[in-house]
């Protein structure tokens, strides 16, 4: 058994203060205040104790991009990454023929695998298919040459590449045969993500009542709100059945949209980094997809031709931008971590509650990164 208290420790919609939080078999055994006394293993002088962040949409970072990483790398990738607070992630491909993100599913089964046995590697929740059915219109840093419609034969092969790894799918709900591939990829448990589309809202809503419950990084590559015609981000924050998410960078959305999207749907936001392989490296030219992003001393990367190509945000830098915003720390690391858990169908992740899987993540002040326990074990950081 480990006990670790801390001056504050957020719990799903509120911050406990002066709290201990005690781990049992690999579980969160409860959460309790802290006692005159008390015989804590860990005594955190500052700072806050949250929950595991979870990343729903990462591409790659450390200067290796997911989608043709070795082993070796997807472990780096794993390990690294407990180091921006993250100790769950789906790994994220982006466009490209169906057969090469076939055999990505497959190496990502592999990977998914070997990393279940390496201690102190972020928890592979399965692949995020950003693509190949998008729209051109709004195709952002995608390849058009590979954008398709989604055919019966083509879902299935994603399907059918590695069982149960595929675990997000971002599609246009306005491409030919749309609603029909959301009602197979949600019956075989995939969430279906509303992204990369110019659909108007009746469309979007459309796709939410044959069952994607998602909308992949609202506001950008999307319809926009419009006071006669809703688009997808109108749609998004006023479907209860939609949970968007966010890259709260303040590039990507500056602060008052990000203040509209939080304060318009309460409880569905959660936040992601779209981070690829430039993230945490310094500036120069990278890889995503197969194509060349480069990233200079601000701002995020972009292709050759400006258009924006994901980010270099860590998930803790955006609840700490977050609640730079004015919000509430509580609803901040929700976003980071319960939101996103509950979305992917993880009730054990993200979250402080009894029973939780004891992934806990060391906040210091400035909300960055200081130490991870994973199943109650310190695996980064130190707290000496």
């Amino acid at each position: 058994m480990t006990v670790i208290a801390a001056p504050r420790v957020v719990v799903p919609g509120q911050v406990l203060p002066d709290a201990e939080v005690t781990v049992r078999g690999g579980r969160i055994g409860g959460v309790r205040p802290s006692a005159r006394g008390s015989a804590a293993d860990v005594v955190l002088p500052d700072g806050v104790l949250v929950p595991g962040l979870v990343d729903l949409q990462i591409n790659g970072c450390f200067g290796i991009d997911l989608v043709d990483a070795t082993p070796a790398q997807w472990e780096e990738v794993a390990v690294r990454l407990m180091s921006t607070g993250v100790t769950s992630f789906a790994p994220t491909f982006i466009t490209g023929p169906v057969p090469a993100l076939v055999e990505a599913l497959r190496r990502a089964a592999q990977a998914g695998q070997r990393l279940e046995g390496v201690r102190g590697a972020a928890r592979s929740l399965g692949a995020h298919l950003e693509g190949p059915f998008l729209s051109e219109r709004r195709r952002g840093a995608h390849d058009p040459a590979f954008l398709v419609d989604p055919t019966p034969e083509g879902v299935d092969a994603l399907l059918s590449a590695a069982p149960g790894t595929l675990a997000v799918l971002t599609m246009a709900p306005e491409r030919s045969g749309a609603l029909e591939a959301i009602g197979a990829l949600t019956a075989a448990g995939v969430l279906v993500s509303v992204g990369h589309t110019d659909a108007i809202a009746e469309q979007v809503a459309a796709a939410a009542g044959a069952g994607a419950r998602m909308v992949t990084h609202l506001f950008n590559a999307q319809r926009p709100l419009h006071h006669r015609e809703p688009g997808v981000v109108g749609q998004a924050l006023t479907d209860p059945r939609l949970t968007s998410g966010l890259i709260a960078d303040l590039h990507h959305v500056v602060g008052a949209a990000i203040e509209v999207a939080f304060a318009a749907a309460p409880g569905r936001i959660a936040l992601v980094t779209d981070a690829v392989a430039a993230a945490g490296m310094a500036p120069g030219t990278y890889e995503l997809g197969g194509q060349q992003v480069v990233t200079g001393t601000s701002g995020p990367p972009r292709r050759i031709d400006g258009t924006i190509a994901g980010s270099g945000l860590r998930l803790d830098d955006a609840v700490a931008n977050i609640v730079g915003l004015g919000l509430s720390l509580s609803t901040a690391v929700d976003a980071a971590s319960r939101v996103p858990a509950d979305l992917i169908g993880r009730a054990d992740l993200g979250r402080i509650t009894p029973g939780a899987a004891g992934d806990l993540v060391w906040l210091g002040d400035d909300l960055r990164c200081r130490a991870v326990w994973q199943d109650g074990e310190l695996v980064y950081g130190s707290v000496e």
